[in-house]
């Protein structure tokens, strides 16, 4: 997402030892959301894995949400798994704010998410591609899904110090971000109609 570090130096030369490995990177800063949807518009495959680049997630979690995900008795509408981040090593404020912030949008919501600031997800892609997009819908990802008909479970995943760049938000900004988007995606589930499926006539 126009980043200004070495990522994209770090990211072309590893194409000669990963030939499938392609890369995307925005021209302007556009924000997380837009990069994720941006990576999932662009991809081939049904089944779409993230996580964030600051190092604090752990890409051994993605297989086991994968497996989660496309286990032979899963829901058939199971869309998504969401890593919910146990130990977090984040200092005592961030946990703090996001708690809050958790269990607002939690009870409002009532999408059973209490990490929704999680960058370890599987989803399959078509269903991400139902959601409407707006600026920050990366942390509204579960309601988003349910609001279009798709279930949604969590399992437990690492979380490590983080090593590289710095948080762009403060804890107030942060809360403030939520609250706002937090009253749009209310109005959106509000606003839903299901159809019950569809049958080719």
């Amino acid at each position: 997402d126009a980043s200004r570090d070495d990522t994209r130096a770090e990211l072309a030369a590893l194409k000669g030892e990963a030939p499938a490995l392609r890369l995307l990177g925005h021209r302007k800063n556009s924000g997380q959301s837009r990069a994720v949807r941006t990576g999932v518009v662009a991809a081939r495959a049904p089944i779409v894995g993230t996580l964030d680049g600051d190092g604090q997630n752990d890409p051994a979690d993605l297989p086991r949400l994968l497996a989660r995900l496309t286990r032979a008795d899963a829901p058939p509408n199971l869309g998504m798994v969401a890593g919910r981040r146990i130990k977090r090593q984040d200092d005592w404020s961030k946990r703090w704010a996001s708690k809050i912030a958790n269990d607002i949008r939690r009870t409002a919501l009532k999408d059973g998410a209490d990490d929704s600031g999680s960058g370890v997800k599987v989803f399959k892609r078509e269903a991400f591609l139902c959601l409407p997009y707006f600026d920050h819908m990366h942390r509204f990802m579960p309601a988003l899904m349910m609001r279009e008909g798709f279930a949604v479970e969590f399992l437990e995943v690492n979380h490590r110090q983080r090593s590289a760049g710095r948080s762009k938000y403060t804890n107030l900004g942060r809360l403030a971000a939520n609250m706002t988007d937090l009253w749009g995606v209310m109005w959106l589930r509000s606003r839903a109609r299901l159809p019950g499926g569809t049958d080719e006539l």
